[in-house]
């Protein structure tokens, strides 16, 4: 009876899509269980979105009571279950992992004084807030600002003398240059920046991240090609503001991870318009347009539109980010809006499930 009652769910949960997706809900059971008179249906999601659950409880429940007979199914109630686990995407060829992280995102914008450093860090809360678990590494060897926009004022401990900690903010796993140099000039080469970019990775002991942001420096330097070629990245969201001499550079950071076989998941369009705080009034001061325009150039998405506002400012140079303020909710909720979106859109690209298989050894 059970078999036969779990085949009918799953036919309708085939006609049921999730709007995040494009998937149907079939894809995302787990289970069918009758306990007494009360019918338990439990799916997993493969994205973070715990804000949603609630909406998509209701909207499973309510397709599965129009054409569920519960006479017939012998049930009296019905109860939806909705997890989420976070998977493991596929990765540039020729590299092996990060132990303790599962997906790294690389944050990039091609130019700098788009706000992609704020951009990462309040994107990087709000996909905690919707359940994963975080951490964030600032690969701007030359000009860190995260320390200060988490405010932070630490050194990472070394328990073994081999490795470092990451210093948690908020819920955060954090590490950066910064932490170990504070204010001093970073008058390095290339080379030795890019090795301590790698170090920093590699020497951090992250523990069980579901998504590594690296907030990237501007341009398609050496840091971005020791990215491309030695750091193993699930995908990158570029970050712009709508004006044209900041899509000129996104256009090639975006040219760059297409040649280097990393997906671009969608553009951020940051300071998209002003709200006086006086009178109210809003005006597009940076353009309009130019993110969609982007996004429909490389037949991508728009992640998201964010407003040039005071709030943001302020609550970087606080260390208090503007997604932990209750009172700036409207923009909170575009930041996790965007986490949603970014989230759901890399769970389309192919898993990875190499990590699943023990290694073997022909002698």
């Amino acid at each position: 009876m059970i078999k036969q009652l779990e085949q009918k769910i799953k036919e309708i949960l085939l006609t049921c899509k999730d709007s995040s997706t494009g998937k149907p809900w079939a894809e995302r059971l787990v289970s069918v269980e009758k306990v007494g008179d009360e019918l338990r249906v439990d799916l997993c999601l493969d994205y973070p979105c715990q804000s949603l659950h609630p909406i998509m409880q209701d909207q499973i429940k309510q397709a599965l009571n129009s054409q569920l007979n519960q006479r017939e199914c012998a049930f009296k109630s019905l109860v939806v279950n909705l997890d989420q686990r976070v998977q493991t995407h596929r990765i540039q060829q020729n590299l092996k992992r990060v132990k303790g992280i599962k997906n790294i995102i690389a944050i990039a914008s091609g130019k700098g004084g788009v706000g992609k450093s704020t951009t990462a860090l309040n994107l990087a809360l709000a996909l905690q807030k919707e359940g994963a678990r975080v951490g964030i590494l600032d690969a701007d060897i030359y000009g860190p600002s995260q320390p200060h926009m988490l405010g932070a004022n630490t050194h990472p401990e070394s328990k073994d003398k081999k490795s470092i900690e990451p210093v948690e903010r908020f819920g955060l796993q954090t590490m950066s240059i910064g932490y170990l140099l504070e204010d001093q000039a970073v008058i390095w080469r290339a080379p030795m920046a890019t090795g301590a970019l790698l170090q920093l990775l590699q020497d951090t002991r992250w523990k069980d991240l579901d998504y590594l942001l690296l907030d990237l420096p501007p341009g398609t330097g050496d840091i971005q090609l020791t990215m491309s070629q030695k750091i193993p990245v699930s995908g990158a969201i570029m970050v712009t503001t709508p004006q044209d001499i900041a899509l000129i550079d996104v256009r090639r950071g975006v040219h760059m991870f297409n040649k280097v076989n990393v997906p671009v998941l969608g553009i951020i369009e940051n300071m998209s318009t002003h709200i006086c705080s006086q009178c109210g009034h809003e005006e597009a001061i940076f353009g309009t347009g130019g993110g969609q325009h982007l996004a429909d150039e490389f037949e991508g998405e728009l992640l998201g539109q964010l407003p040039l506002d005071i709030r943001i400012r302020q609550g970087a140079d606080h260390g208090q980010p503007i997604v932990l303020e209750g009172s700036a909710s409207e923009i909170s909720e575009a930041y996790r809006d965007i986490a949603r979106r970014f989230a759901a859109k890399l769970s389309l690209q192919p898993k990875d499930f190499s990590h699943h298989f023990s290694n073997i050894v022909v002698e």
